[in-house]
């Protein structure tokens, strides 16, 4: 039996299906380096997806080989994501091609294996053994138990381009007098383009992605790639004549060498403008536009809305204030126990369209109110929601709202958390504004947003008086129920918020 190579005995972490159907993630930032120690469950990195930062913990012991990635890309599910040299293996040596070996490796997990989620072992050795303890982070654990291997042998690997031309077993060099044989490479890859986009820009313009020198991580080839090639086309526009200039000086064939080497500034093709940046939409933002697209393109949506005179509510609370400063509700709060109150009364606001498994549609009610909360974090809005909030009163809720908004703008949310709600409530205020036509949080049926409180003229008992008045929107999915629905749901939560004690007393 031949000794296993050094790739054949490393085991390699392959990023696993985070939960939720996911395909990829984003590396946030490693916890470990090159060389250090790891234990089993040990946290390694932190990858965003779904909205939310969490922690990947390695199912492997042993000293930390290789960290596929850096922070910033976007991994796929099922790509190498650690590599770990097993405790009393030896380091290879400097002049091992051990980042190939590797990669070797991995491809064959992936070729027999599909999205496994441990590592190899060593062909035609018995399987080794994994010190994973079993625990689950969203949808997958570490392994416990036997790894998978190798089920059939790997393919012989072909000649390189080195050997083409040279005379089987004379141990001499290629001869001149000796065409080489008109074949590809072997070695030749396959062009890496992982983007519909860039695939589609390069097919536009009828580009081979094959003649594209990538410069992304290990050749990948971007937009910026083929931007480049289609501005460097000679019927492409030079800066020259985008500023104005013109005739034999301005043209790019009397340049001079220093001049024509110099590359132009990319230029927004539809505005003409130079383009500063070009940022892949990816992470929290690419989920919100997806969220937000698929609700404008499938929700047949309508609008209503009412002023409120709320005095009586910030009243209210500055009563209780003043008896007892401490864990006294805040008014989005109570404006949450009238909206739940409020589904109570008008179900259909709470339910949702779904599609069956014959591809009918159909009506979804569930028994209960997880009430979303938007809020706004530094990577942008995410809704995590308040489960069973029916169940709550006006002081749970205010705590469970506080304790959802910190894990919301620390980025801990999971994606149950931010995936879970029957009905949002938006409370957009906080920015200063008056309204908003809000965009209903797909898959849901409705969601009720309210602007700022301000003192206006309002008038009371027949007299003019300035009241805090605030606006109350709610957009509505018109398949589930009619305005009728729509107005008698708004007009219950204004009424309970123009008069807060009287109902406050019947809930």
């Amino acid at each position: 039996m031949t000794t296993p190579t050094v790739a054949q005995q490393l085991l390699v972490f392959l990023l696993p299906d985070l939960g939720e159907g996911l395909t990829e993630a984003e590396l946030v930032s490693w916890l470990v380096a090159e060389g250090d120690a790891v234990a089993v469950d040990q946290p390694v990195a932190e990858v965003e997806t779904a909205k939310s930062v969490v922690e990947v913990p390695s199912p492997f012991a042993g000293t930390v080989a290789v960290l596929h990635g850096r922070p910033g890309e976007v991994l796929d599910v099922g790509a190498p994501f650690l590599t770990v040299r097993p405790e009393g293996m030896e380091a290879p040596a400097p002049v091992a091609p051990a980042e190939e070996q590797i990669e070797d490796a991995a491809a064959g997990l992936r070729e027999d294996a599909g999205v496994p989620t441990t590592a190899t072992r060593p062909d035609d050795h018995a399987p080794t053994v994994s010190e994973g303890s079993g625990n689950v982070l969203i949808g997958y654990g570490t392994p416990g138990g036997l790894t998978g291997g190798r089920t059939r042998p790997r393919k012989g690997a072909a000649p390189t381009s080195r050997e083409v031309g040279a005379v089987p077993g004379d141990g001499q060099a290629p001869r001149a007098d000796i065409p080489a044989p008109a074949v590809e490479p072997s070695d030749r890859r396959a062009p890496l383009c992982i983007s519909p986009l860039v695939r589609k820009l390069a097919r536009d313009h009828a580009i081979r992605l094959a003649d594209v020198a990538g410069s992304g991580d290990e050749g990948l080839i971007l937009r910026r790639d083929i931007d480049a090639l289609i501005e460097a086309r000679p019927g492409a526009p030079v800066a020259a004549e985008i500023e104005g200039g013109s005739g034999p000086a301005g043209s790019a064939r009397d340049a001079s060498p220093v001049e024509t080497a110099a590359p132009a500034a990319a230029r927004d093709s539809r505005s003409g403008l130079v383009v500063l940046d070009r940022a892949p939409l990816r992470g929290v933002r690419r989920t919100i536009a997806d969220a937000m697209s698929r609700s404008r393109r499938e929700i047949p949506e309508a609008t209503v809305w009412v002023d409120v005179d709320v005095t009586a509510l910030v009243d209210l609370r500055e009563g209780l204030k003043r008896r007892t400063p401490d864990g006294v509700p805040g008014i989005l709060a109570f404006v949450a126990r009238f909206v739940v109150a409020g589904l109570a009364r008008y179900p259909e606001l709470n339910s949702r369209i779904a599609t069956g498994d014959d591809g009918s549609q159909e009506l979804v009610r569930v028994d209960g109110v997880n009430l979303g909360i938007a809020a706004q974090t530094g990577r942008g809005l995410v809704v995590p929601s308040v489960r069973r909030a029916d169940t709550m009163t006006a002081r749970e809720l205010d705590l469970e709202i506080r304790r959802l908004a910190t894990l919301a703008r620390e980025g801990k949310a999971t994606p149950s958390d931010l995936s879970s709600g029957t009905f949002t409530l938006n409370n957009y205020g906080v920015f200063g504004v008056d309204g908003s036509a809000a965009i209903i949080n797909y898959p849901e049926s409705a969601i009720l947003g309210m602007g700022r409180i301000m003192d206006r003229p309002w008038v009371v008992d027949g007299q003019l008086a300035v009241r805090k008045v605030t606006e109350l929107t709610l957009a509505f999915d018109h398949r589930v129920c009619d305005g009728g629905t729509a107005g008698g749901f708004l007009r219950f939560v204004a009424d309970a918020m123009e008069n807060p004690g009287g109902m406050l007393a019947d809930l």
